[in-house]
């Protein structure tokens, strides 16, 4: 049975595994509400209107009561899947569910595959493929940035966009097409000069939202943070500070942390993704040599560093030079509670930002949280209002950069249209693979089967 066949009705728990206060079962398909109201005892579901909410109780074939229930009833295509829709709020006892969901099958119904009612939403044309990937990145969302973003996608937001992409490339290709027509005439319908400015427009704005994916990625997944060093400066009492956790072994012993430990937190409105690295030294034990290996690959890949300096004994650390311009550098001068920051700072010398604390006391560590969901902000304002996150998105974005570069040097070589043209349709390929108005069975598999089931 695939998800492409639709002329059945479907069920599934559509609420979290296990034991809840309240558990909903979602019933779709043409025949979702007479199913429905078969095993239910109230107010008849086929004599409801759309968006009615009722009481009564649920049964099986038999006529067992299997619990008092409430069901809402929403009648196509007035509804998430534009599909009759029926759903069953019950007392969440596992038990319960899974003799709901049994009744359901009984009477004609068959369980969902994962991600079929978003699926299902998208055959109805209730919204587009990238609109259904932002339910899914909604579904997921760990912080107030990630959920802002994944509901301005579902809502349609990065889809508008790319609709008026769209509607400009074939506005771009219209005029090309009308230039062949009239090749022989003496008519211009456009300059070539007017033509190249557009093109050139679109391509930027395609590489606006291309690189918007570095930030948003980091945004949906956790903005990485490595907190680098030399060894015994407290980056792993740092980071116990910080995750508000004894996560990290904490010794006056050189060399302690050997591997990276890697915690999540959230703070303020962004999840941050820590990263305790080995502290650098020169060693010849083995095993501390890996670590700090890792820890120097950890280190390119951080969008924010924490350079820890100890306050009583301050050293610089041998690699804070070769930090990319992209990463944002904040020297944290730790263990002011023992000493003055005064020499810490005299050997950092001008840095983007110093910000002294006590891993021990906690003195000065609202002070950094405050620091590192300021640079947060920086990353969501510098990327403007619509936000790349979803990495298939952000490949079709990159792949429709090399054909509009080829229209764009075309009509500065004032080639023929009809090759201009050519590269324009593949730019228009890979934007309406994001929206799905261009897309394979493959894909869409591969989409929907990252949902679960209930959704």
């Amino acid at each position: 049975m695939t998800m492409t066949e639709q002329n059945n009705t479907i069920c599934a728990i559509s609420t979290p595994s296990g034991v809840g206060g309240i558990a909903v079962i979602r019933v779709s398909g043409h025949d979702a509400i007479a199913i429905a109201d078969t095993l239910w005892q109230g107010k008849s579901l086929l004599e409801a209107a759309s968006h009615t909410v009722h009481y009564g109780s649920i049964a099986d074939r038999e006529g067992n009561i299997i619990d008092d229930c409430v069901a809402t009833v929403f009648r196509g295509p007035r509804s998430f899947t534009g599909e009759d829709v029926v759903e069953l709020s019950v007392h969440g006892s596992v038990y319960v569910q899974k003799e709901t969901v049994n009744a359901l099958l009984s009477a004609g119904a068959r369980l969902a595959e994962r991600g079929e009612f978003t699926r299902r939403a998208f055959a109805s044309g209730k919204m587009d493929l990238a609109q259904a990937e932002g339910v899914a990145d909604l579904i997921a969302s760990r912080s107030r940035a990630a959920h802002d973003i994944a509901v301005r996608q579902m809502r349609g937001g990065f889809s508008k966009r790319l609709s008026m992409l769209h509607d400009s490339l074939l506005e771009l290709a219209s005029l090309l097409e009308l230039e062949l027509d009239f090749s022989e005439e003496d008519v211009e319908f456009a300059s070539r000069r007017k033509l190249y400015e557009q093109a050139v427009e679109l391509r930027d704005e395609i590489q606006r939202l291309a690189t918007s994916f570095d930030s948003g990625n980091a945004i949906k997944e956790g903005i990485p943070v490595a907190i680098i060093g030399p060894t015994n400066v407290g980056k792993s009492s740092l980071l116990n500070a910080l995750v508000g956790d004894d996560r990290a072994i904490v010794s006056d012993i050189h060399g302690t942390t050997r591997d990276l430990i890697e915690d999540t937190v959230n703070i303020g409105d962004f999840t941050f993704r820590f990263i305790d690295t080995a502290g650098i030294r020169d060693t010849s034990d083995t095993v501390e040599q890996l670590g700090i290996d890792r820890s120097r690959r950890a280190i390119g890949r951080a969008a924010i560093l924490l350079q820890v300096i100890d306050a009583v004994n301050p050293r610089t650390i041998e690699y804070a030079d070769n930090i990319a311009g992209s990463q944002h550098l904040i020297t944290v001068i730790n263990k002011t509670d023992a000493a003055s920051s005064d020499k810490a700072k005299a050997i950092v010398g001008q840095t983007e930002t110093i910000v002294e604390v006590s891993a021990r006391t906690h003195d000065g560590i609202e002070r950094l949280r405050d620091t590192l969901t300021g640079i947060a902000r920086t990353l969501l304002a510098g990327s403007g209002d619509i936000i790349v996150t979803n990495a298939r998105h952000y490949q079709a974005l990159t792949a429709a950069l090399p054909p509009l570069n080829r229209v764009i040097d075309g009509l500065t070589a004032n080639l023929s249209g009809d090759f201009i043209a050519q590269d324009l349709r593949e730019v228009l390929h890979h934007l309406g693979s994001i929206t799905g108005s261009v897309t394979t069975q493959e894909i869409l598999t591969s989409i929907f089967t990252r949902f679960c089931i209930g959704k």
